[in-house]
């Protein structure tokens, strides 16, 4: 689910990058129609979603990749262990809403330009039924994998304060 959600956000700044890099002529080779067409849409690039998902995400990896980096250099102090396992707590809420918000404002655009219509014809549902159904089923595995990252910070914290300090 997370990498579905940064996939939806991504598709959903690229004509930002677009814009600001200014390589439109290679754009139509880059990718396909429908995605072309819902990038040529200032819908969803406007939304507060956007902001909202990108920079817990983004700190979230940053936090987590640091975190990464400094174990395979063998050196990996304390306090940042603490953040790795920490900073989810608020970042991933913030980063799934955003997620959600961002589908559920796209729901009328996908709709109106039957996304991944050709796609979806071999599916017994369209793409719009299919993110409608993602929508109910988001926030239970959504929280599954929330109750396991705190458990998984239980473990990874706990060792510490169970050390004896000579």
């Amino acid at each position: 689910m997370q990498w579905g959600g940064r996939t939806h956000y991504l598709l959903a700044i690229v004509q930002k990058i677009d814009e600001v890099l200014s390589f439109s002529s290679l754009l139509p080779w880059l990718l396909p129609k429908n995605l072309r067409l819902v990038l040529k849409s200032l819908q969803v690039q406007e939304s507060p979603s956007i902001f909202a998902t990108f920079v817990s995400w983004s700190i979230c990896d940053f936090i987590r990749y640091s975190h990464y980096a400094m174990n395979c250099i063998g050196y990996c102090p304390h306090w940042s262990t603490f953040i790795r396992y920490t900073a989810f707590i608020p970042l991933y809420p913030l980063g799934a809403a955003g997620e959600v918000w961002l589908m559920y404002h796209a729901l009328p655009y996908i709709r109106e330009k039957d996304l991944y219509g050709d796609f979806f014809s071999y599916f017994p549902l369209s793409y719009y039924t299919f993110i409608q159904i993602l929508l109910l089923c988001y926030p239970l595995c959504w929280g599954k994998l929330y109750v396991h990252l705190l458990k998984q910070r239980q473990s990874k914290l706990g060792k510490h304060h169970g050390k004896k300090r000579e």
